[in-house]
């Protein structure tokens, strides 16, 4: 009968109403959870009827049902935070986790990460965000993996070259007069102060590291030769701190390389330079082929401060040898009249350094920064982005899982294949629209009790219809 027909309808009305709510509500008090994604229903109608009319039949719904309920994966706002492991997402595409002791990997927009006792980068949850690990080179090393930060230290790197640019006075006198060696000669390893002050026109020191990550004071000292286009110069460090073979006791510890820089009497730049290294056991001279020892355009020096092993340290003066002749660099070793001056110099090498922050960029690297100066490539974080987004399945505590109706996740790098960029020291909020959930709980309302009417309507028709025979 029509008016049971109606009860039903209502009925439906009622439920799938009350399945709506419920949707709402579930917006509603995730408004403030991080990487949220607000639900959205639509409703549809059931079979109708057929009933006879005066024409023939017609039909007649008999009420309502949920048609669906998707997911608005709409990007929300992004809250600045100060911490370094917190990420937000700009643009498509989930962080991957990983369940600790499982293979199950999960997918979530909530990147509020830390680490954890061991190393791992965890959500709250303590699943193991993914990535891959990354060479000093920032290269990627194999397949994603769990980040886990294993580097707490940087290794030391000893020193490969020594650049010095110095302004040598073209009025400098000629100290130790004699030969183009007087200045090496003049060396006294084993005196308390083995060169003295009036044995040379200027000195300038840089710091050396050796493979275990000591500094070692490496002194050149400039003076006039005995022509006025030309300076010798030798390179030198504390003699007890010399430990090449057969030098300790002896005057030529500490005296590692004597050589010349020629210059254009004219143009005071560099014409040519001249370097031997002192052998450790003979105290001899012993000259460098440039077509030998000139791979890099530069001399070297070869200090060994460890025991048994010898470094290859290149003496930069601000020219190199192309092969053909000394090019100087824009800036350059010079012999002007003016005072005696170091304009600029460096050498590499480092000693070893503790982790003390961790930073994230757009493009997903993992960097350390240690207590050395040095900024390591440690890991690429992994991202992944579904076909049908509709399709994975909400887990609890921010993740979803895929499933068959998703796809398989396409996994790329950030910011590459049309997935996000990564916001560091950020998180993404709720895309929950506070507003609009008031808005659709007022029509929900309003149509639930439109059809708690329909029954209590329908029951009073019902009651007549009974009474009509008493």
């Amino acid at each position: 009968m029509a008016l049971s027909s109606a009860l039903f309808s209502g009925i439906s009305g009622l439920n799938t109403l009350g399945n709506a709510m419920q949707v709402i509500g579930d917006n509603i008090s995730n408004v403030n959870t991080l990487g949220f994604k607000s639900s959205n229903f639509a409703f549809q109608d059931v079979l109708s009827q057929a009933i006879n009319i005066s024409s023939g039949t017609s039909q007649v719904g008999r009420g309502t049902t949920m048609g669906d309920i998707n997911v608005s994966f709409e990007q929300g706002s992004f809250e600045s935070t100060g911490n370094t492991t917190d990420m937000a997402l700009s643009g498509a595409g989930f962080f991957m986790v990983n369940e600790p002791g499982t293979e199950n990997i999960f997918y979530t927009r909530a990147g509020n990460f830390r680490f954890d006792k061991d190393g791992y980068l965890v959500n709250p949850s303590g699943y193991i965000v993914q990535g891959w690990a990354l060479d000093s080179n920032g290269g990627e090393l194999g397949s994603t993996t769990d980040v886990q930060m294993t580097t707490l230290t940087s290794p030391p790197q000893e020193s490969t070259n020594i650049h010095t640019i110095v302004n040598l006075n073209s009025a400098g006198a000629d100290n130790s007069a004699g030969t183009d060696a007087s200045l090496a000669g003049a060396w006294n390893g084993t005196a308390a102060v083995p060169l003295a002050d009036s044995a040379y026109e200027y000195q300038t020191t840089l710091k050396l590291y050796d493979s275990l990550g000591d500094t070692h004071d490496v002194t050149v000292y400039f003076d006039r030769a005995n022509t006025a286009s030309a300076y010798e110069f030798i390179v030198t460090s504390n003699p007890s701190e010399d430990l090449r073979a057969g030098v300790a006791g002896e005057t030529r510890a500490g005296l590692l390389a004597r050589g010349l820089v020629h210059f254009d009497i004219g143009a005071g730049t560099i014409n040519d330079v001249e370097l031997w290294q002192i052998n450790p056991t003979t105290g001899v001279s012993e000259a460098q082929a440039e077509a030998t020892d000139l791979s890099n355009g530069y001399f070297t020096f070869d200090p060994t401060f460890v025991a048994g092993v010898p470094m290859a340290v290149e003496v930069n003066l601000g020219a190199r040898y192309d092969g053909a002749a000394w090019v100087n660099d824009t800036l350059s070793t010079t012999q002007f009249a003016s005072t005696s001056t170091s304009v600029f110099q460096a050498s590499d090498g480092f000693g070893s350094g503790s982790l003390q922050n961790i930073d994230v960029d757009i493009d997903g690297v993992v960097t350390g920064a240690y207590s050395n100066g040095q900024l390591l490539p440690l890991y690429r974080l992994s991202l992944a982005n579904f076909q049908n987004l509709q399709g994975l399945l909400k887990e609890g505590g921010n993740l979803f899982r895929e499933t068959r109706d998703s796809g398989a996740p396409i996994i790329n790098r950030p910011g590459t294949g049309g997935l996000a960029t990564v916001a560091p020291n950020s998180l993404e909020q709720s895309n929950v629209d506070i507003a609009a959930e008031f808005v659709k709980m007022i029509t929900t309302q309003r149509g639930f009790q439109a059809n708690s009417k329909i029954i209590t309507v329908t029951d009073q028709m019902l009651a007549e219809l009974i009474n009509l025979k008493r």
